[in-house]
């Protein structure tokens, strides 16, 4: 990722005991700052611009943001540590998360695959339901404002999401990113927490092929695409293809909920109408958080059938995206290989190779040598006759041989 931007003349050395370093970015609310706190501790610092602070519409919208933001689980969002917006002009300091945008490494580093993947749909959507639970739409969900940090993606820039108390201004003006928009944010219409289900299935499908599923060229064409048009989603994965379907719906009634949407993720088909948002969220945290393989596991060498003959078919209880559960796996891990019968010892390693059986090597052919899970015994070898082996036998019986022929030819010529 590359550095902050130097500070300009006219920007400020500190914001109260926070030291200013170098500018991260500037937006239509103001610019952020990349600072640090008394400890040394890297900060983001977002300063209001003079239009939103001298607005005291606007300047109270983004107070209840603010407000409603501090009340965000920081788990899969940068917290917000402090806000001074009695100030002038106002500022939020936040936790900075150092890392790519997923954006960004799409495009230098290709799509996000396997287990991946599978966190970064998870971290999200445990972003999604806390900031849903705390009565905030986001609304400019995109892969600009997902950021990679070292322990996990992050959800960021509340900078334009409304509080849903029906007093904030602005409601039905369109604001956000034509490519992750969802048709009544497009249209003006009310805007609820469906527009943010809809970006999370845009930002999957981006996620994982690399393309945005109604494009990213001219505006209008791609408005005329979310409003009309169904999402391109070649490339996705099979698992993962159902969710982002259902969360692209046109109707923002079909689509799930944050707190369904995870649900899936985490292996429950079923929504469970019990089940807490917190409850929902602390086993996201777990998922996502869990150390989970980096890509397909190697298979097990297999091993004789059981006496009681062909193995059972291995269930494939239907867990989250159409996958076997297996604990921190649930989602749309790869299904790993049921072990076939009783596993034999360890594998032995072949000599002067350094492989392993049934560890990406073909094991030596032997008597016992399994194939596909049916152990193949080969014939006893043949006993050698301990006579035949002596090499003087041979000769001399074709010497004794010759010497019959030949005294038969002898005695027929005298008779």
């Amino acid at each position: 990722m590359p550095g902050p931007e130097s500070l300009l003349p006219s920007d400020p050395a500190a914001f109260g005991s926070y030291s200013v370093v170098g500018r991260l970015g500037k937006g239509g609310q103001g610019v952020v700052y990349l600072g640090r706190d008394g400890e040394g501790e890297e900060v983001a610092i977002k300063v209001l611009n003079a239009e939103w602070s001298e607005d005291d519409d606007l300047r109270r919208r983004f107070e209840k943001e603010v407000r409603a933001a501090q009340k965000v689980a920081s788990f899969c969002t940068a917290a917000v540590h402090e806000a001074n917006l009695s100030e002038d002009p106002p500022y939020v300091v936040s936790e900075y998360v150092p890392g790519q945008s997923l954006q960004e490494a799409v495009v230098t580093k290709g799509p996000r695959k396997g287990a991946t993947l599978q966190r970064l749909a998870v971290s999200t959507a445990t972003a999604l339901v806390a900031i849903h639970q705390a009565g905030i739409v986001h609304r400019d969900f995109k892969p600009g404002n997902v950021l990679l940090g070292p322990d996990g993606p992050r959800v960021i820039d509340f900078g334009i999401a409304r509080v849903t108390d029906g007093s904030a201004t602005m409601t039905n003006s369109i604001m956000g990113t034509p490519s992750y928009m969802a048709p009544e944010q497009i249209e003006g219409k009310g805007v609820t927490d469906r527009v943010d289900i809809f970006a999370w299935g845009c930002v999957m499908a981006f996620a994982s092929t690399g393309n945005a599923p109604f494009g990213a060229d001219s505006v209008p064409a791609v408005v005329h695409r979310v409003v009309s048009a169904p999402p391109h989603l070649d490339g996705l994965p099979e698992s993962l293809l159902p969710i982002v379907e259902a969360c692209l719906n046109k109707d923002p009634a079909q689509r799930p909920s944050a707190q369904d949407l995870l649900m899936r993720l985490l292996g429950h088909d079923v929504p469970d109408p019990a089940a807490s948002p917190d409850d929902v969220v602390k086993e996201g945290e777990r998922v996502a958080e869990a150390d989970v393989p980096s890509g397909p596991q190697q298979p097990p060498p297999p091993g004789p059938l059981t006496p009681s003959g062909p193995q059972t078919p291995y269930p494939h209880p239907q867990g989250g995206m159409g996958r076997p559960m297996s604990g921190p796996q649930r989602g749309f891990a790869p299904p790993q290989p049921p072990p076939m019968g009783h596993q034999g010892p360890p594998p032995q390693q072949m000599p002067g190779t350094g492989a392993h059986h049934g560890m990406g090597a073909p094991p030596t052919a032997g008597p016992n040598t399994v194939y596909g899970g049916h152990q193949m015994r080969q014939p006893p070898p043949q006993q050698e006759d301990p006579l035949l082996s002596q090499g003087w036998v041979v000769p001399a019986v074709l010497i004794a041989i010759i010497i019959l022929l030949l005294l038969l030819v002898l005695l027929s010529l005298s008779g």
